[in-house]
């Protein structure tokens, strides 16, 4: 699987200090989240509260049509400020996979499916398609219909042959940063020396084209959540007559309801509506403003006061990924006003400790050490619960379709660790003093973190070695499997709300090896083949019952210790309504703002 989205940063792992969370399977920086501006051990003033965990369902060909559910008192017209740190580093769909590009990409680039937000929850319905698909082999073989009307911005229309091209170009060597799960389904072996893309006149046959309406994907192997994958921007539609190559990252051509009409790399980009996009056929985007403006390089700090100011300009602007900034957060928390123009939500995000499972081979020493930890002092130390999130005692994140919630270990209901307990479980393992050594990334909040635990830890019976690493080469540090640590920080996000992404690429012990994404080296023969019978579970429902099982026989082997759930907290202008939190990409959606 390729590294982005879902392997966490550390600097992606604080969302409210601005950073940019990534999209697909992604790389942390170790240790847990660096606290950013004045720090400290701030205590929210009322709990954060979570309006992000929602239902995911798969929609049927009704859910599908449009226009998008209206959203009451909404009104056309006016333009949309969005203001926010970073320009976006990719638009062409085949190279989008960070989440904040992702979200950018919903105004004028479209899928063969997508997610519709309502009031019964978050379906899986066809964008481009009439529903989510057809597959009558158990997920090897997939067919989708185009709907009626579908065009791009210059008048031609969408046809099943644009889906085809779309899929063949992301076999190009230009085309790397996106994901590359259907591209190797398609093929056996090495995806790039399969096929080399459509550029030299050749063709895929696996993707079939029978008419202008009709998509048909011949997999190597069964994959009963593809209708999932293909909800990913790096799926999205690329019309062959319109395709620059690499210049497309710059201006791609809009399937959606508006178009690029300028951007500046770095400063701004504005968008104007695309004639030609039918509301109609649209079930996911209300597109209510005639114009967006965006502005970059506006840093977390500088967008509260602006959001908290609410002047001029200010009060029509939101932000897709910018939170509020750390420093600020109690002032925003106390004021009854600005918390009324305020987004809180649970990310696809979930934040946690690897235990080396090669190296701490008990499972009673394992479960001891997630009975010690001190998860509530070091939520404080990061800044509170709206600074890191709500603290987790699963594998997987409420966002995740099937996700069941338990605590094991009764980390909620002992949230400063239970020592008495963990040194009963070392006993049990005949083990009361074990050393383990704790592996953290050397930032001065790591550091006091590292003290809360080596004292939790050692207060149970353990002896801690304390082992700082280099932010900047963490993962290096521990990727191998041969490493000499038994303690060290993680962070993950399914690349699509079920349990496939969020939980195999993490324990599947066949895909051990070093630098891959099971850091924890954990092998349990039962519970790979658990995840191979998931994984051909065809009922979206059925699957999400089976991965939350999986949970938890995971976590009652403890391979890691759960931290957070990580949350977003971010403002927008008084001046807009319709303003939501997306918990797909774990940000501000612009699928229903309206300017009042």
């Amino acid at each position: 699987m390729k590294v982005s989205r879902r392997r966490a940063t550390a600097a992606a792992a604080i969302l409210t200090a601005g950073a940019l969370a990534l999209a697909g399977c992604a790389k942390g920086g170790g240790g847990g989240p660096a606290a950013t501006g004045s720090g400290g051990a701030a205590t929210p003033t009322k709990p954060l509260e979570n309006k992000a965990v929602s239902s995911i369902t798969v929609g049927t060909a009704a859910d599908s049509t449009g226009p998008a559910t209206p959203v009451e008192g909404a009104k056309p017209g006016g333009t949309v400020n969005m203001i926010d740190r970073d320009d976006f580093s990719h638009l062409d769909p085949g190279r989008v996979y960070l989440n904040y590009n992702q979200t950018a990409s919903l105004l004028f680039t479209r899928q063969l499916t997508g997610y519709r937000k309502g009031a019964d929850g978050i379906k899986l319905v066809g964008d481009l398609a009439t529903d989510t698909g057809t597959t009558t082999d158990g997920g090897k073989t997939w067919t989708f219909t185009l709907k009626d009307g579908l065009k791009w911005q210059d008048g031609t229309p969408i046809t099943s042959g644009d889906i085809k091209y779309s899929v063949e170009r992301l076999y190009a060597p230009f085309i790397t940063e996106g994901p590359t799960y259907l591209q190797q389904w398609l093929v056996k072996g090495d995806y790039r020396k399969a096929y080399e893309g459509p550029y030299n006149g050749k063709s895929l046959d696996a993707v079939e084209t029978p008419d202008d309406k009709t998509v048909v994907f011949h997999l190597q192997d069964p994959h009963p959540d593809l209708n999932f994958t293909l909800a990913m921007t790096g799926y999205g539609a690329v019309p062959k007559a319109q395709d620059t190559k690499e210049k497309y990252d710059k201006k791609p051509f809009s399937s959606g309801p508006y178009q690029i009409v300028s951007h500046v790399t770095d400063k701004s980009m504005d968008l104007e509506r695309n004639p030609h996009w039918d509301p109609k056929t649209d079930p996911i985007r209300n597109a209510y403003p005639d114009k967006w403006h965006m502005e970059f390089g506006v840093q977390s700090q500088n967008s509260t006061e602006r959001f908290l100011a609410d002047t001029g300009a200010d009060k029509t602007a939101m932000t897709f990924h910018n939170a509020v900034a750390a420093e600020r957060v109690q002032e925003v928390l106390g004021n009854a006003e600005v918390m009324k123009r305020s987004i809180q939500g649970l990310t696809p995000f979930t934040t946690f400790y690897n235990l080396n499972n090669k190296r701490l081979t008990n499972v009673k020493v394992r479960q001891a050490i997630i009975k010690a930890w001190p998860s509530k002092q070091l939520q404080l130390i990061s800044g509170g619960e709206v600074n890191t999130g709500k603290i987790a005692t699963t594998v997987m994140s409420p966002t995740v379709l099937g996700y069941e919630a338990f605590d094991l270990y009764g980390m909620l209901a002992k949230p400063n660790g239970d020592p008495e307990a963990a040194k009963a479980l070392l006993k049990e393992a005949g083990q009361p003093n074990p050393t383990v050594v704790y592996a953290y990334n050397q930032t001065p909040t790591q550091e006091k973190i590292t003290v809360a635990v080596k004292d939790a830890l050692t207060k149970a019976g353990f002896n801690v070695v304390a082992k700082p690493l280099n932010p900047a080469t963490f993962y290096d540090a521990i990727g191998p499997v041969d490493n000499k640590y038994d303690i060290y920080w993680g962070g993950w996000a399914a690349d699509w709300p079920t349990g496939s992404t969020a939980i195999q690429p993490l324990f599947d012990g066949r895909l051990i090896a070093d630098n891959a994404s099971n850091y924890s080296h954990f092998s349990d023969p039962a519970i790979d083949a658990a995840i191979d019978a998931a994984n051909k579970v065809t009922d979206a429902a059925e699957a999400g019952k089976a991965w939350a099982a999986i949970d938890k026989k995971i976590m009652e082997q403890a391979p890691i210790v759960p931290e957070y759930y990580q949350t977003y907290f971010g403002l927008y202008g008084s001046g807009l309504g319709g303003v939501e939190f997306d918990p797909i990409q774990g940000e501000q959606s612009p699928l229903n703002v309206y300017v009042k």
